[in-house]
């Protein structure tokens, strides 16, 4: 096959050199992570390869690698019968959302500790980001609320009595109980397990294993909840198989420290676990190794297609408590910072060998600094293929706020990659505690038949939005302070939201 170059014209080459993006390498992973690796300057040469894909060259020791013929993208919304169908499984924001600031790491959450929250407001902006996603032509499904207050974590830590004898006893004794028996952070749903779609695993089946979140004391409470939901969903085994938590020492954090790359033109995919080591700033690195390796064996994983990534120490300190506030993936394409991992160069050396079409997006440190990244949730965004097989990254409101993110963001469309379209979404409450769009979303991807199994009352449509929202609207209080978590009404107002949910979900009290 001829392969034929094309040379960037200034203007058009000093814009995408200011990127240093879009990387392809080759080469193997075997050395131990390292440190950040130096990414070439604005003054390097580029050249254009097809594909609309750009490679530095020069002292930084990249080179290019030579495509042939772009091939269309097969992972669409599933409007053909083989097609891959993605859903994302949405948590809608639960009535007890509020500001406690329990998360350690977590930038946001710190920063607004005893801010008064809008669970009502939340929840509708939660609401809108899944219409918004349908109305883009993709599958959308929603998790419940988890019971809150959740009084037997209490009683488990010595408290008797009733249900309002427990909460206020332990309010008497410790309000940071409270706090983290009446947490909404379920909402947040990219924790809720890792998912291995069947065409990856060695029984054909899609597994999901519910993550323990055993680092934080009010996330480590989810997990009973989120398996009976997911159990539920997920309920036929011809197509899905549900893990339990793996044990509390092993901490995992869900499909939030997970990606995967797959090329358009089919074949093996590769599925990248990202953890973290030991302390950094004073934040606890909350997916370990280890536990990602145990995900991988139960899931039945091809282990030559399988990486462990470390993610870079100074992502963690600087508030990147999860990978998918540095990175995301999506079909073919990385999107990443540039200090989001340790070893950066030998991560694009393994994904390029084992998806030698795939495009690594990587956002320098010099035009977006990774406070910056942090601070907009940039990486914490939604990268998902349309149903014409285009891109689209739905980035927070807070994203098109800053000069420095929108403006890259601008030359990064308009420079012709894989990634062809912006959409924003308000969901300011949970970015607030420290939850962009992609935090709200758990992935799976399946075909036709398996999605025809999935239960019905997990999947939206209009209809189901307007019941939703309507009870939203009558039954989620409209303001939580600080001090109100002791309150008696508080807690059975919020009781009585769930409960008027699921009714009008059509789950039974004792089903979920």
């Amino acid at each position: 096959m001829c392969h034929r170059h094309q040379r960037i014209g200034t203007s058009h080459r000093r814009t995408v050199a200011t990127h240093r993006r879009l990387i392809a390498l080759s080469g193997s992973v075997s050395r131990e992570p390292g440190p950040s690796i130096e990414t070439a300057g604005a003054a390097q040469l580029l050249s254009f390869i097809e594909h609309d894909t750009f490679y530095p060259v020069g002292n930084s020791g990249y080179r290019p690698a030579i495509r042939g013929t772009a091939v269309a993208n097969t992972e669409t919304d599933g409007t053909r019968s083989d097609a891959v169908i993605e859903v994302n499984f949405d948590g809608i924001v639960g009535p007890t959302h509020n500001y406690a600031g329990l998360s350690i790491g977590n930038r946001a959450s710190s920063a607004n500790a005893g801010a008064v929250s809008a669970p009502r407001l939340a929840a509708l902006q939660g609401m809108g980001k899944m219409r918004r996603l349908m109305a883009m032509g993709l599958k959308q499904g929603v998790f419940l609320p988890h019971v809150r207050p959740q009084v037997d974590w209490l009683r488990a830590l010595g408290f008797a009595g009733c249900d309002a004898e427990v909460l206020s006893s332990a309010w008497a004794a410790d309000r940071a109980l409270v706090a983290n028996a009446i947490s909404a952070s379920s909402m947040w749903t990219a924790n809720a397990g890792t998912v291995s779609p069947a065409t990856d695993t060695d029984d054909g089946l899609c597994h999901i294993s519910v993550a323990n979140l055993s680092t934080m004391p009010h996330r480590a409470i989810e997990a009973v909840q989120t398996e009976r939901q997911l159990r539920l969903a997920f309920s036929d085994a011809r197509y899905f198989q549900v893990h339990p938590p793996l044990p509390a020492a092993f901490g995992d954090e869900g499909a939030a420290n997970f990606m995967r790359l797959v090329s358009p033109a089919g074949g093996a995919a590769v599925e990248m676990f990202v953890y973290g080591e030991g302390q950094a700033g004073g934040f606890p690195s909350r997916q370990h190794r280890s536990a990602s390796e145990a995900v991988a064996r139960r899931h039945g994983l091809d282990l030559r297609h399988t990486l462990m990534v470390r993610q870079s120490a100074a992502a963690i300190a600087a508030g990147a408590f999860h990978n998918d506030v540095v990175a995301v993936a999506n079909g073919h394409v990385l999107f990443a910072h540039e200090q989001a991992f340790a070893d950066p160069r030998a991560l694009y050396d393994a994904v390029t060998v084992l998806v030698p079409d795939a495009v690594i997006v990587e956002v320098p440190a010099d035009r977006v600094s990774l406070d910056t990244a942090i601070r907009t949730y940039l990486f914490n965004s939604q990268l998902v293929t349309m149903p014409d097989g285009g891109m689209t990254l739905v980035l927070p409101a807070e994203a098109r706020e800053h000069a420095d993110v929108w403006t890259w963001l601008s030359e990064l469309i308009a420079a012709g990659g894989p990634i062809t379209r912006l959409q924003i979404v308000d969901v300011r409450e949970s970015m607030r505690n420290g939850g962009g769009p992609a935090c709200l979303r758990l992935r799976v991807q399946v075909d036709a038949e398996a999605f025809a199994a999935i239960d019905r009352r997990f999947l939206l449509d209009g209809a189901a939005c307007d019941r939703i929202e309507a009870v939203i609207a009558r039954e989620w209080p409209e303001a939580i302070a600080p001090d109100d978590l002791g309150n008696p009404h508080l807690w059975e107002q919020c009781l009585r939201a769930r409960s008027a949910l699921t009714t009008a979900l059509g789950f039974s009290p004792d089903e979920i």
